[in-house]
């Protein structure tokens, strides 16, 4: 496999494209679920400018639970309905946080952290965990980068075999 560069791209949507593309080559052949995730993981966080984390966290007996992410180290355990990830995982809906301090029951795993998105990650209409990108500026993410964690999240769900990690 070709090293995966760091480049200078246009857009956000540009970044997305390239990071979805890159995603496909590294899981599609390989079938360790955690290492898939954990390349996931890694790609963000080398690809995606101004964030402090990327990561998952999986909901296992009715929590959520920490799972591969790049970053400072987390909070290992989320109730859902609290927090950015928790409601993202009760609602099934995306949430996008200008500023987490503004976030009623924001759960603070790392002070750094001024804006964060949230995609719940869905398989057979059941939410199964979260994509968590966090960054140290206010307003850094937006539609575009919903948009382009939707094409991520896609892929996953076509490549991972979520059985193995839920």
């Amino acid at each position: 496999m070709k090293p995966i560069e760091k480049l200078v791209f246009k857009s956000k949507e540009e970044v997305y494209k390239y990071a979805n593309i890159k995603l496909v080559g590294l899981v599609a052949s390989e079938d360790n679920t955690l290492a898939n995730l954990s390349n996931a993981a890694a790609l963000l966080g080398f690809l995606l400018d101004d964030i402090n984390w990327v990561g998952f966290y999986f909901i296992r007996e009715g929590l959520l639970k920490l799972g591969p992410f790049q970053g400072k180290p987390a909070c290992t355990t989320l109730n859902l309905g609290n927090g950015v990830c928790g409601t993202a995982a009760q609602t099934k809906e995306v949430q996008i946080v200008e500023n987490v301090d503004c976030f009623v029951g924001h759960v603070a795993c790392d002070p750094d952290s001024k804006s964060e998105i949230v995609f719940p990650i869905i398989v057979d209409g059941n939410v199964i965990g979260v994509l968590d990108v966090d960054s140290p500026i206010y307003n850094r993410f937006d539609e575009e980068d919903r948009v382009g964690l939707e094409r991520i999240v896609n892929t996953l769900n076509k490549y991972i075999k979520w059985n193995e990690i839920v």
